[in-house]
């Protein structure tokens, strides 16, 4: 499927710790517009989708979606591998620790744990790239979000700010998938048998 190079997609260098962020951030990692749910979705859409070319592109943007996973779980670790017991218990990161201890563990910003219903594959292409295409917006909101609360730490908003852009590519490649499928289906007549999807050209 892929060849995995031992480096990040984007380096995180991150010098000073800080708990309130990585409780943030920890939202990209497995919360419910998170690279977590982004990956399982297009890595389990691709396998009913009939055409060879969206596949490949589902292939591509999922395996892409774990790097960012890669990406936010270095984030959050280094955010986070040298709080004292002061700053867990200051800015509220013990209920986090008494659990996960200082591991990664995936979750939106307020406690929530991934779940499975988090992404979906329907099994209908049309339906699975509107899906992705509003995934990949949803994702870009969060990560504006969180650009905004990093605004002031260059370390952690630099990786955030590529992160971000890699969500517009990925919006961008699913729509020119959704063309190809609807060039596709109109060749075949497809919309002729099912008028109901005529407002997707």
């Amino acid at each position: 499927m892929w060849n995995y190079e031992n480096r990040l997609q984007f380096p995180v260098n991150i010098k000073e710790s800080n708990a309130a962020l990585a409780q943030a951030i920890i939202s990209q990692y497995g919360g419910p517009d998170g690279e977590m749910g982004a990956s399982m979705r297009y890595l389990s859409q691709r396998y009913a989708t009939p055409y060879r070319e969206v596949a490949g592109v589902l292939t591509d943007v999922g395996t892409e979606e774990l790097a960012h996973l890669e990406m936010v779980a270095a984030i959050v670790y280094q955010l986070t591998k040298d709080l004292s017991m002061e700053e867990i218990k200051k800015h509220g990161f013990d209920k986090y620790y008494i659990d996960h201890t200082l591991g990664i563990w995936p979750q939106a910003a307020g406690g929530v744990p991934f779940n499975a219903n988090q992404f979906q594959s329907k099994g209908d292409i049309i339906t699975d790239l509107f899906e992705d295409m509003a995934a990949e917006q949803k994702a870009r909101t969060t990560y504006d979000n969180i650009l905004r609360l990093v605004r002031d730490y260059p370390d952690v908003y630099e990786p955030i700010k590529f992160l971000r852009a890699r969500e517009v590519v990925h919006f961008q490649r699913f729509g020119e998938a959704l063309r190809i499928t609807q060039d596709k289906l109109n060749s075949k007549n497809y919309y002729a048998f099912n008028p109901g999807f005529d407002t997707c050209n």
